[in-house]
């Protein structure tokens, strides 16, 4: 065959290859669990060989107590330092990637919200037949305040007369 065609199997076959897969697969992960837990024993069992305790005073007794304890607190101390290495190495590391987000001149700068305009709505438009210019101030009358023409104050009888007609007299 050249290198171009391959071989092709039917559904059939390629289903019944993908099922021996998975099997397969599955068998080998439980393999390696099995082979992961048996190994954390043996390791665990080297580094801290099972107490013998029978047949033991208890002088003997409390001084096992009092080595256990020490032990525990050395353990307790190196991951106590280690956790605050940890701890600052994870802030160096952080403080580093902030200093080449900076070096980038890809500074994030803090977002305000900013109130869009009429104008801002309307230029998502292309069209400049259907772009209405939207500034409102522009289209709106002017008015201009005038002094209000106040009415001479004349003699208040003639009002009354020239209010006394068909309705009668108005009394102001």
């Amino acid at each position: 065959m050249s290198e171009g065609q391959r071989k092709k199997y039917s559904a059939t076959r390629r289903l019944h290859l993908k099922s021996k897969l998975l099997k397969k697969a599955a068998s080998m992960l439980v393999a390696e669990s099995e082979e992961r837990k048996h190994e954390k024993e043996r390791v665990v069992n080297a580094c801290f060989p099972p107490l013998n305790m029978s047949g033991l005073s208890v002088q003997e007794l409390q001084d096992l107590c009092k080595e256990l304890h020490r032990k525990i607190d050395v353990v307790d101390e190196a991951r106590y330092d280690f956790g605050v290495k940890v701890a600052k190495n994870e802030q160096e590391i952080q403080s580093l990637n902030i200093k080449i987000i900076e070096l980038k001149g890809l500074k994030r700068p803090n977002l305000k919200r900013v109130k869009k305009t009429a104008d801002d709505m309307l230029g998502a438009y292309t069209d400049t037949s259907k772009l209405m210019k939207a500034d409102f101030k522009v289209n709106l009358k002017t008015v201009k305040k005038e002094d209000e023409k106040r009415e001479e104050v004349t003699d208040w009888r003639k009002n009354v007369e020239a209010m006394s007609g068909m309705e009668g007299r108005k009394k102001l």
